[in-house]
């Protein structure tokens, strides 16, 4: 029991020691959550005496699981059985290996993966973007909506086509024995819902239940919860709702806001004591959160005491602003500071780009976290292979990369017959395509196929054309003629992709100002130079988007793009409080110093465009300034909506009303105008 209790302060022991009844830890960033949790568990086990049978611990990542498995297990002697500790998803399929058979399923199903289910999906509907209908599917899952549910709901004729598609990929699931990553939970709730002893066991069996990270819960994870504690009231939930920043893929933070109006009689314990930060990083962070209105309240604590102010760094493009990063982390590293204790952050990824120029220009050696270098983008080689066929017409590597993109109708059999009969000739796959008689090529394609290969030799030739005798128009003449951000249309990611395109055309743009008498070779070998970066042995710093940065630390921590549009990011649809998060997640990553970044101008969306100093740097206390009090609203038109006396409506508007939003919303006829705050979404 000693060893359970000797590293823990008073919060840390008090929220161990609440054994029964509903329980929410508030846990601050740095503030010891983990052993919080795992400390609880083992006091439940250790010194309670309750079987680690009895006990289901719950979290997100495999990861989180496997390190909270390991630590429980150090302060544990003698455990024939461990207590089960694994991700929501790891226990469906637990739960649906003994009981799918009451669905009248076999329990040999097999669990698909994300690139199955597309496939699936594209063979039933090849028309309608497969991603958006994937995310359809997925959203009508975790919301417990059955095809039929989904057609009645469906407004207008497209959604429809996706709700057919929804009851055909289910039809397949069911006659294949296969389940999807969201069945993993909602069959698991359903089998629970439709069989009230079945669920009556299964409580009875886990009488002590904690969740980590509860504040990254969505609305079917919740009543999954409530069924697993129909026979008693102990669930003990440990989050933050200052690090709530996952609403863009369903968390809903109500559920940690109004956790005690879930589980009547919840005890709350705030961990405010922070482990990882110096005094002045935790001071911004608090001044930031605080102009949050929907929270429930609570102040970070340094325990490490003071330390170097948070550093401002302001230049005029973001050029500059990586010359600067570059030159700082230069200096950090020859006073000894090691590379995997640097990180730079970010909103969007797009601003990656300028910073891996100049680390690379430095020498020194990064890692992408949860992403690609921007050169090594998909979207990001295709046009560079586009820019290598256009200045060598016999690159066949390059060639065969972009033959089918956008779709040309070309499948890789047809691609290779063609290479085949190239080689045969001694010649490059583009010469064979322009000297052979169009009745040769149709013997190895189709006649469609054919003339579509020979306009697209001519449209290569006539923009290499245009390019000896202007450099600068080329990028523009090469989107109007192969339309090339038609390729990405319908992705999940498409608005991504398109900005990344856009930074690129906008380099290409700069390079030739800077350089008028370049040719393009010049501009590929430059982009060689800069995107072959060497492979340094030993570490790297960090970069990645703050989302990626979540549950990480670094000693020196360098925050980009701190202007209005990029963090905050802000417009229709966008949540200023989860922004705010976001901001506030970012600061607490750092734990000795805290550089924040922000420039007068960046290329965005393939121009120059003039920026304004993110509100943030106001909020948080560190320059003068007029305070931007403006809410935004998460709701947008087309939004599902729930009122306590209204019921389920669709909003078909919104507007501004002082500081609020108020949303123009049709409730089955009746038209009504609501404030957003009053409504929740569905």
């Amino acid at each position: 029991m000693e060893k359970i209790f000797e590293k823990l302060n008073s919060s840390q022991s008090d929220a161990v020691r609440q054994s029964e009844g509903p329980v929410l830890i508030l846990a601050g960033a740095g503030s010891g959550k983990t052993t919080t949790i795992v400390s609880r568990l083992a006091y439940l086990i250790e010194s309670l005496g309750v079987p680690a049978s009895n006990t289901l611990t719950l979290t997100f990542t495999n990861k989180a699981a496997k390190e909270m498995r390991n630590r429980a297990a150090d302060m544990m002697t003698n455990q024939a059985y461990p207590p089960l500790l694994c991700t929501f998803h790891k226990f469906g399929l637990l739960f649906l290996k003994f009981n799918i058979h009451l669905l009248k399923r076999e329990n040999n199903f097999v669990v698909i993966d994300t690139d199955d289910k597309k496939r699936i999906i594209k063979k039933i509907n090849s028309e309608i973007p497969t991603p958006l209908i994937a995310s359809e599917i997925s959203r009508y899952k975790n919301s417990l909506l059955s095809p039929d549910d989904a057609y009645k709901q469906a407004e207008i004729f497209n959604y429809q086509q996706i709700a057919k598609v929804y009851e055909k990929y289910e039809a397949y699931l069911l006659e294949n024995n296969l389940v999807d990553f969201d069945d993993l939970i909602s069959l698991t709730y359903k089998l629970l819902e439709e069989n009230p002893d079945l669920t009556k066991t299964i409580s009875q069996k886990y009488q002590y239940i904690m969740v980590d990270e509860y504040q990254d819960t969505n609305e079917l994870q919740l009543k999954l919860l409530q069924k697993l504690c129909v026979s008693h009231n102990n669930i003990c939930v440990v989050g933050d709702d200052d690090q709530s920043i996952y609403g863009w893929r369903g968390a809903n933070i109500r559920n940690i806001m109004e956790f005690h109006e879930d589980f009547i009689g919840t005890k709350v314990f705030k961990l405010e004591e922070n482990y990882r930060s110096r005094e002045p990083i935790l001071k911004v962070a608090n001044s930031l959160i605080e102009h949050n209105r929907s929270r429930l309240g609570k102040e970070l604590k340094a325990t490490r005491g003071s330390g170097d102010d948070v550093t401002v760094l302001n230049s005029s493009d973001e050029n500059e602003e990586a010359r600067k990063i570059a030159l700082h982390i230069a200096k950090l590293q020859e006073s000894g500071v090691s590379a995997k204790n640097i990180a730079v952050l970010y909103r969007v990824n797009v601003l990656s780009r300028s910073i891996e120029d100049s680390l690379n220009r430095a020498g020194i050696s990064y890692k992408l976290v949860g992403g690609l270098r921007f050169y090594d983008r998909a979207e990001i080689k295709d046009l560079i292979s586009y820019i290598r066929v256009i200045t060598n017409f016999h690159d066949d590597f390059s060639f065969k990369r972009i033959v089918n993109k956008p779709k040309r109708g070309l499948g890789k059999a047809s691609v290779d017959k063609i290479e085949l009969a190239a080689h045969a000739g001694s010649t490059s796959i583009y010469e064979y395509i322009k000297k052979v008689p169009l009745a040769e090529l149709e013997t190895l394609v189709r006649q469609k196929n054919a003339n579509t290969l020979k306009k697209f030799i001519k449209e290569i030739a006539n923009v290499a054309k245009i390019v000896s005798k202007s450099t600068y128009e080329f990028i523009d003449v090469l989107d109007d003629t192969f339309h090339l951000k038609d390729i990405y249309k319908g992705h999940q990611d498409e608005h991504d992709k398109i900005l990344n395109m856009d930074e690129f055309y906008g380099l290409f743009r700069d390079f030739i100002k800077n350089s008028p008498e370049a040719s393009l070779d010049e501009f590929l070998n430059e982009l060689t130079l800069q995107s072959e970066q060497d492979q340094v042995e030993g570490e790297s710093i960090y970069m990645m988007s703050i989302h990626a940065s979540k549950g990480l630390e670094f000693e020196h921590v360098f925050i980009i793009g701190l202007e209005e549009g990029f963090l905050p990011l802000v417009g229709e649809g966008s949540d200023l409080e989860e922004e705010r998060r976001l901001g506030y997640v970012s600061f607490t990553r750092a734990k000795d110093t805290l550089t924040l970044s922000h420039v007068g101008s960046r290329f965005y969306k393939g121009r120059r465009s003039n920026l304004s100093k993110s509100r943030f740097f106001n909020e948080a206390g560190l320059c003068d300034g007029s305070l931007i009090v403006e809410k935004n609203t998460s709701f947008k038109k087309g939004d599902l909506v729930r009122h306590k006396i209204f019921g389920t409506g669709r909003v078909n508007g919104v507007s501004k009303s002082g500081r609020e939003f108020k949303l123009h919303i049709n409730f089955a006829g009746t038209k009504r105008d609501i404030l957003a705050s009053f409504v929740e979404r569905l």
